[in-house]
């Protein structure tokens, strides 16, 4: 079992329904509406809720960050590459996030974020030189990491392959790459791949890839956070795929004016 805790991680984990939830724990300090409501959703969930001191809940949790609330959850069971691989019934272009070497659980918190609001189909984690998927994660992320679908792998060079063999364009985030990732047309199945904090991509996985994208800096730093830069490319290849907005029809006067002599 592993322990959530923040009241969007434990909220989004009952709402997803992708993991089984023992009990949640709330501190008897705390009553609120937001509480009161997680509590309701609890009760609607079947899930028990039982009451703990704040301190209780800081040695469960082991920070002082909990919010007062804490949920005990089944184990995560993570996807393999053939379970991203399954067409999309709406027939749209995958999108795909692998990340070589991120070690810092608040960017990887940041960048499940952005996966989710982003519509990213799958993310991609190394067993190894990852940040594992804790619940500082799951806090950093607000919830979100209880929504996205995460493939764990033993080799990300050989998974990387395997999409390539799929007609998956593979497409590394360094900044000596080019073009830049504007001038790339991501209507296409794709994965971005992301590097490690401050080293970037490692030379094998860089090989791997089909195309190298860069962001350009107008500033003296060559680079951005890998969080951020991840975040910037997420969504330009969301803004490519978004259909045409229709275009807007005049709206007609509901009031008509009659002219002189009418």
């Amino acid at each position: 079992m592993e322990v959530l805790y923040g009241l969007h991680p434990v909220e989004e984990a009952i709402r997803s329904g992708s993991r089984q939830l023992d009990h949640v724990s709330v501190a008897r300090e705390r009553r609120d509406d937001r509480l009161e409501s997680l509590i309701q959703l609890c009760r609607t969930a079947g899930i028990r809720v039982s009451l703990e001191s704040r301190d209780q809940l800081t040695r469960l949790a082991r920070t002082d960050a909990h919010q007062g609330v804490l949920a005990v959850v089944k184990e995560r069971q993570f996807l393999g590459i053939e379970d991203l691989m399954r067409p999309k019934l709406d027939g749209q272009y995958r999108f795909f996030l692998a990340l070589d070497g991120v070690e810092d659980p608040h960017n990887l918190g940041a960048l499940l974020r952005t996966a989710d609001g982003a519509g990213v189909d799958g993310v991609i984690l190394p067993e190894r030189r990852s940040a594992p998927v804790t619940a500082t994660v799951a806090k950093t992320s607000a919830g979100a990491s209880e929504h996205v679908r995460i493939a764990r792998v033993t080799n990300l060079v050989r998974s990387l392959e395997q999409l390539k063999q799929k007609n998956v364009w593979v497409l590394g985030l360094d900044e000596r790459g080019s073009p830049d990732y504007t001038d790339f047309d991501f209507n296409t199945d794709c994965v971005l791949v992301l590097g490690r904090e401050g080293a970037g991509l490692h030379d094998l996985v860089k090989k791997t890839c089909d195309h190298l994208l860069r962001i350009p800096m107008a500033g003296k730093v060559s680079s951005l956070n890998v969080s951020v830069a991840g975040a910037i490319v997420m969504y330009e290849a969301m803004r490519q795929r978004r259909p045409a907005a229709a275009p807007k029809t005049e709206r007609k006067s509901a009031k008509v004016r009659k002219g002189l002599g009418s």
